[in-house]
């Protein structure tokens, strides 16, 4: 089983790179650029839009949508309704981040009205999934203070009771439907250090949904996978978060199917 999905994966990551899907990244203000230029290096055509004005009619024409509450206001949470309404009519996949949505009234009734709108894949951290099944959880502000195994069984209840896909990312990634289950080792323990880097992890979730919609599991898997791997590379060549971050845009431009199968590490649960 382990080697299909890895299988699955390879194949998921060499269509995204050949097929480069547009992907509308309604994200925060501190995401923006890096969340833009990590797509662009992974090899998807990311789109920045969310006024109200013009999301929902971009939702249909985009791949997929992702949509990262880090930034709140008034105007932003109405364009991400209307994108995330649009995307659904389309039958277009659509990723929500619910950034710190504990935090404050104001998010969780934001939040609220967004889980309605059934998104396909909610990624998030550990403290902001067990937040959001209901537990108690450690997070102060966007930064979690749980560990991913701790999350495991809220996100298994939420993608059932939700009807989606729920990636909990870590030291470990945990992503699970409700029924399947895998844990995705790799990455950099520098990623924590650097500004955006979950969010920008969201639109590349986006950008492997856009190229296989009918298939969120295996796409949420196989991005998580490119991170991962593409984390552990440029880790090995890295000084400290600054030099990671040109290190990793570089890893996710350079990096090869080949090279993504040999260091693919997924455990099926």
């Amino acid at each position: 089983m382990t080697t299909e999905i890895s299988h699955t994966a390879t194949d998921l990551f060499e269509r995204m790179r050949a097929t480069n899907p547009l992907v509308q990244c309604i994200t925060n203000y501190v995401a923006m650029n890096y969340a833009a230029n990590v797509l662009l290096a992974a090899g998807a055509s990311p789109a920045m839009v969310h006024t109200p004005e013009e999301s929902g009619e971009f939702a249909a024409i985009a791949g997929a949508l992702t949509v990262n509450i880090g930034t709140l206001s008034p105007s932003w949470v109405e364009g991400m309704i209307a994108a995330a309404k649009s995307a659904n009519d389309a039958e277009k996949p659509w990723v929500l981040d619910p950034v710190a949505h504990f935090a404050t009234g104001y998010r969780r009734n934001a939040l609220a009205g967004l889980l309605k709108l059934n998104p396909t894949v909610i990624r998030g951290n550990a403290s902001e999934i067990i937040a959001l099944g209901g537990g108690q959880s450690a997070g102060q502000g966007v930064d979690s203070g749980d560990p991913v195994e701790q999350a495991e069984d809220a996100a298994r209840s939420l993608a059932s009771s939700q009807g989606c896909v729920v990636a909990v990312t870590g030291a470990v990634d945990f992503v699970t439907d409700g029924t399947r289950s895998v844990r995705i080792a790799g990455g950099s323990d520098l990623m924590p250090k650097i500004t955006a880097t979950g969010c920008s992890l969201t639109a590349l979730v986006g950008a492997y949904l856009a190229i296989a919609p009918d298939q969120a599991f295996d796409a949420t898997v196989a991005a998580l996978g490119n991170f991962a791997v593409a984390g552990e590379i440029a880790a090995k060549t890295s000084n400290g978060p600054a030099s990671f971050m040109t290190a990793f845009i570089d890893g996710l431009h350079n990096l090869d199917g080949a090279t993504y199968a040999k260091n693919l590490r997924i455990d099926v649960q």
